[in-house]
């Protein structure tokens, strides 16, 4: 049975039951793979990293409260698509850009969805952080809590 690529663009979240494939493209991108291996659901949270050349990295109070307003409603869709998901689990892949001005801000937006997922009693497995280079795919089965890159 061949399963339905959902591509899942930047700032934005799909949310998936069954054998749904959740297809996303990291460019200086974090994509926050949540799932419930025994309840067969998890969704895709793909955050752009952008940072202005002609200001210092930083990441503004509006940037982090809209990526935490996403991240909420991500785990909140999630959750009401799968009532019976009591095992969350979590993990954060990112491609950071060959900036040195990017980094700095990608770090803070990793730590603080990391501390949100904890808060909210997910687990949050491994970082896989990958700087510079080509983009990545991530391609991330939530029934099984699969999760693929490659660049």
């Amino acid at each position: 049975m061949a399963s339905v690529e959902v591509h899942v663009a930047p700032d934005r979240f799909e949310v998936s039951s069954g054998e749904a494939l959740l297809v996303a493209e990291l460019r200086s991108a974090i994509a926050v793979c949540v799932y419930d291996a025994d309840e067969e659901a998890g969704a895709l949270l793909h955050l752009r990293c952008i940072v202005r050349h002609s200001k210092p990295a930083d990441v503004t109070d509006s940037t982090l409260a809209t990526e935490l307003l996403l991240l909420h409603r991500c785990l909140e869709s999630l959750r009401e698509s799968a009532p019976a998901a009591r095992r969350l689990q979590a993990r954060i892949v990112a491609h950071l850009a060959d900036s040195p001005q990017v980094n700095p801000a990608c770090d803070i937006v990793i730590k603080l969805v990391r501390h949100y997922l904890e808060d909210a009693g997910v687990q949050v497995l491994p970082e896989d952080i990958a700087a510079g280079g080509p983009a990545r795919t991530l391609r991330f089965r939530p029934a099984m809590g699969w999760v693929h890159t490659h660049a």
